[in-house]
């Protein structure tokens, strides 16, 4: 039974470490629901993570069953091998996007510094950045030192309530989000418009550009909240989640 178990959880590992992503992207629906999707997303790789971790000790009671423990030594071998491999396989990927992904930050929030102005002496506003460009663009490099990068041609093409709907703009997931906080603070009317302004910037690789996904987002908005598909991501997240320990915990009954 351990065995069997070993098996499928090691099955389960594959399947949401590369089958699951793929499928989940295909999923435009649930971007109406930006918070519950990105904890489904999380949820995922924390699930892929326990299963790959699983496999090994669900495969141990095999070995302690029977008179002849040796006889199901190589099943438990394998299983601590597969464990190890799909363990070691997540680990890599996740520090080699994130170590790029951070690299590319750090290089363009020092370029950043040293080409933009500070938009002004205000506290609130000290991360923020402005390029001397006609062209209206605003764009964030998060981070623990995170820029908000504003160009002029916003400055000059928003009025005060606008800009303050940009600026409380922190994947589309996340500026999906940004985008409701945006409405919290100055209203519908004032964030779809500086939406509509921005519709045509880019934003580099490694930003979070507040005009790329402009069409997008202003539809999301549109839509409004979705409880029901919220509670369907929720469940799923968990369900990712749980489906690893339950299964562990049947391989030792």
């Amino acid at each position: 039974m351990g065995g069997v178990i070993a098996l499928a959880l090691a099955l389960l590992a594959v399947a949401l470490a590369w089958v699951a992503p793929a499928l989940m992207a295909r999923q435009t629906r649930f971007r109406r629901a930006p918070r519950a999707a990105l904890f489904a997303w999380q949820a995922v790789t924390v699930g892929a993570i326990l299963a790959a971790l699983a496999v090994a000790p669900a495969a141990v009671p095999t070995l302690l069953d029977g008179d002849d423990p040796r006889r199901h030594l190589w099943a438990v071998l394998v299983a601590a091998a597969v464990s190890g491999l799909l363990l070691a396989r997540l680990l890599v990927s996740g520090h080699v996007v994130g170590t790029r992904l951070r690299a590319m930050r750090a290089d363009h929030r020092d370029l950043v510094d040293i080409i933009a102005a500070h938009a002004d002496a205000e506290p609130s506003r000290d991360r923020v950045r402005v390029l001397q460009h006609p062209t209206p663009t605003a764009y964030c490099i998060p981070g623990r030192q995170a820029r908000v990068v504003l160009s002029q041609g916003v400055l000059d093409a928003l009025p005060p309530e606008q800009l303050d709907a940009v600026l409380a703009h922190e994947d589309l997931l996340v500026e999906a989000l940004a985008d409701r906080a945006a409405v919290r603070r100055s209203g519908e009317v004032a964030t779809a418009r500086a939406l509509l302004t921005i519709a045509e910037s880019r934003a580099p690789e490694a930003a979070l550009g507040a005009g790329t996904t402009a069409p997008v987002r202003l539809h999301l908005l549109a839509a409004g909240p979705q409880p029901a598909l919220a509670a369907v991501a929720y469940v799923y997240a968990v369900g990712t989640c749980a489906v690893p320990l339950a299964l562990l915990l049947v391989a030792w009954r």
